[in-house]
């Protein structure tokens, strides 16, 4: 019995396929449409979710056990571990020999020569080099330590600086996005009034390419923003960095004045650091300077003879003779003298370098402080009254399109200059901060 397979011929045939056509591209709609739908959701739950705000964006930076952290701890405890173990004596040394065996006979009993010997041996460093050695492992402890602190120093600055980046940048969109909102109106009303035979093409054109200008910076903002995002996910996560911020900028502790910053820079976790490494340095010339000292190595024996031979106790003390000393302990003094000097200069130098960060920090604050008041002030109070007077002069007719173009973005420039003032000074209120201790 044959099987009879109905198969649609002619034009029921493109009609099925036509319909199978359909489906697919309906469903494929339906796919993206749903997609859409959650991107949609995802970005309004970014957009309704609550304000990270700088303090907490530091708590959770703190808070999160941040690897460039706890590497030092780590570090210090292996350092402290170290110094116990320095600080100890060498193992003890076990012999064993069989002496004057006979190799005629190979019996232990048939000369009163033939012993077998155990002994024990203890080996004492020269002078107090154990001493010295775990002063040097607790100094290079605390030099760990005091780069943990400064790691953390570090960790609030970064995140107040990347934080004050994406400030900027959300709120200086903003300003762009109201201004292309006004130049597109300005290109209606331009579009309109060369439509009615009043106006001429340069106007239209001059709208539209400054709204592609305007279209240009937001893309370039929206680099920004994500540039600034990815910095402080580095320190938060990025579910909290993906946050908005919210509208006003945060105030940060007020520095102390400039001379007292400089006094403090001495305890700066970074001239500790230096510090602490001084004191290692100290600690290898010391232990240098113990090897002009004799060690020496105790040993106690016991020696079973053969026979009935009398069995032989021994003891015995080997002693080292530093004499000879122009080519070994003295080259090793002084290349210990050499990386102390080298540390102290490493501490000078640095001490420096956070006075120049501190120079340049204070003239930046200064000034900054007068051109955010000059700005606030003046100039975009002015640039929004130009930008008025050049639109009641051209709906006056007095003013050509070209000018009110030019006055609309001079006070977007004025907006956005004011904003960066702003940030810049809190971020040099920041760098201050970090310089002073405060965290």
């Amino acid at each position: 019995m044959k099987t009879v397979v109905c198969r649609p011929k002619g034009h029921a045939g493109r009609r099925y396929s036509r319909l199978g056509a359909f489906m697919f591209a309906f469903s494929a709609l339906l796919a993206l449409l749903q997609a859409s739908a959650a991107n949609a959701a995802q970005s309004d739950d970014l957009a309704s979710a609550a304000p990270l705000t700088l303090t907490e964006a530091i708590r959770a930076g703190l808070d999160g056990d941040d690897p460039s952290i706890l590497r030092f701890a780590r570090r210090a405890v292996a350092k402290q571990e170290t110094a116990v173990a320095d600080a100890q004596l060498p193992d003890p040394k076990l012999r064993f020999r069989l002496q004057n065996f006979p190799i005629d006979s190979f019996r232990l009993g048939d000369t009163p020569m033939t012993q077998i010997q155990i002994a024990l041996q203890q080996a004492f460093p020269r002078g107090r080099t154990l001493h010295y050695s775990r002063q040097r492992r607790e100094a290079e402890a605390r030099a760990e330590s005091e780069r943990m602190s400064l790691a953390r120093r570090q960790l609030v600055l970064a995140i107040r600086q990347s934080w004050l980046d994406l400030y900027f940048w959300t709120h200086a969109r903003r300003f762009v996005e109201e201004s292309r909102k006004a130049v597109a109106e300005l290109e209606t009303v331009a579009s309109g009034i060369f439509a009615a035979g009043k106006g001429s093409s340069e106007d239209v054109l001059r709208a539209r390419f400054e709204r592609s200008v305007l279209d240009d910076r937001l893309i370039e903002i929206d680099r920004r923003i994500e540039r600034a995002r990815a910095d402080l996910a580095r320190w938060i996560g990025f579910e909290r960095a993906a946050r908005p911020v919210p509208d006003a900028l945060p105030v940060l502790p007020v520095p102390s004045p400039i001379e007292g910053i400089r006094a403090a820079l001495v305890a700066h976790p970074s001239v500790r650091v230096t510090q602490a490494l001084i004191r290692a340095r100290e600690a290898e010339i010391a232990i240098a300077r113990q090897q002009y000292k004799p060690g020496f190595t105790a040993e106690v024996g016991y020696g079973v003879r053969g026979g009935r031979q009398t069995d032989f106790a021994s003891a015995g003390v080997l002693v080292d003779l530093p004499f000879f000393t122009a080519k070994r302990q003295d080259r090793r003094v002084a290349a210990a003298r050499a990386r102390e000097s080298a540390a102290r200069l490493d501490r000078d130098l640095l001490l420096r370098e956070l006075n120049q960060r501190l120079d340049r920090a204070a003239a930046d604050w200064q000034r900054l402080n007068e051109r955010v008041r000059l700005y606030r002030r003046v100039v975009t109070v002015r640039a929004g009254d130009t930008t008025e007077a050049a639109l009641n002069s051209y709906r006056s007719a007095v003013t050509d399109f070209a000018e009110l173009i030019r006055a609309r973005l001079a006070e977007l420039d004025a907006e956005t200059t004011a904003l960066r003032l702003e940030v810049d000074r809190a971020k040099t209120q920041a760098e201050l901060l970090f310089l002073e201790g405060d965290s």
